[in-house]
């Protein structure tokens, strides 16, 4: 089987890790990458092989498919361009920065005859992967998301920046979309909400609490799902996972069970299944329609959070 020609447009500090993973992909060629920073893209290809490119043009005409880690606001933009010179796309998260956006995405992907999938990345987390078998109608999902803060991202908010991870995460573990949505934030070392905490409430009567922060002093990623007859707490920073459950019938009745994690880098494994999808070999990274619901919910909490500010000005 032929190799796939990939190219990453972006070079930063993300879109260097897809050139280094796709550089040591048996199946993937990495061509090269283009940034609108020159020297960016030409050290980032002398580090990890390919051709810094000057025009992306040049480099979507070289390429079968390419991941697009740019600017979330330049995320349509670029997507549409490389759809519609013949290559397949992974676009970081989130899918772009509205709805709006999104569904011009997909429609190009149709048009194209081409894959559009999307990095939400902690999908292909090993301790998150482990848990999605276990997770069973939970009741209350509670999940934690703190970062130091890094002066990069900023275009965007906590919620799309960092929130949007659980938001995907909830949505596909339980294969649900919320009801009801209430949240609050707050602005502290950028324009935009840097603290925010939502809740989602489902029609089958779970709640999930998502709270995000990129001012934390402590880095955190834990997400936990309380069961009927279990209890879920899963580490996705340190990539382990405790599962406690109720077994009235043994002594005691709680019952400490280990989770099978295997070993894996989550963006390598996005990037291998990415490839896979490609080829016809599994269903790839996150569809474009679950990158748009996610940023669908996302927006509804920033909606939900200004409704929220406006109340607190006026009173």
């Amino acid at each position: 089987m032929d190799r796939i020609r990939v190219g990453v447009w972006g070079a930063g500090a993300w879109g260097e890790k897809h050139a280094r993973i796709y550089q040591g992909l048996p199946e993937v060629e990495l061509v090269g990458v283009h940034d609108r920073d020159e020297r960016r893209g030409a050290a980032v290809a002398a580090r990890h092989g390919g051709q810094a490119f000057q025009r992306p043009e040049a480099l979507l005409a070289r390429c079968d498919a390419v991941s697009i880690a740019v600017p979330t606001v330049d995320h349509c933009a670029a997507a549409e361009q490389a759809l519609a010179a013949g290559c397949h796309v992974l676009v970081e998260k989130p899918i772009a920065a509205s709805v709006a956006e999104a569904d011009a995405m997909i429609r190009a992907a149709r048009r194209a005859d081409r894959i559009l999938q999307v990095g939400q990345v902690e999908r292909f987390n090993p301790a998150l992967s482990a848990a999605r078998p276990l997770v069973r109608k939970p009741k209350f999902i509670e999940a934690h998301r703190l970062a130091a803060f890094q002066p990069r991202s900023l275009d965007i908010d906590v919620v799309l920046d960092l929130m949007i991870h659980d938001i995907d995460a909830v949505l596909h573990l339980t294969g649900r979309l919320p009801e009801t949505i209430s949240a609050v934030g707050v602005a502290v070392l950028s324009s935009t909400v840097d603290i925010a905490n939502a809740r989602l409430e489902f029609d089958d009567g779970c709640v999930a609490n998502l709270t995000a922060s990129r001012v934390s002093q402590e880095r955190l990623r834990r997400i936990r799902f309380f069961q009927a007859d279990a209890y879920l707490s899963v580490d996705l920073f340190a990539r382990t996972g405790d599962h406690l459950r109720l077994d009235p019938a043994s002594l005691p009745p709680i019952r400490r069970e280990a989770m099978a994690i295997r070993e894996g880098e989550p963006l390598q494994l996005e990037l291998e299944a990415f490839a896979r999808s490609l080829q016809g070999r599994g269903e790839g990274a996150a569809s474009a329609v679950d990158g748009r619901e996610a940023l669908r919910v996302a927006e509804e909490v920033r909606s939900a959070m200004s409704r929220r500010a406006l109340q607190w000005a006026a009173g």
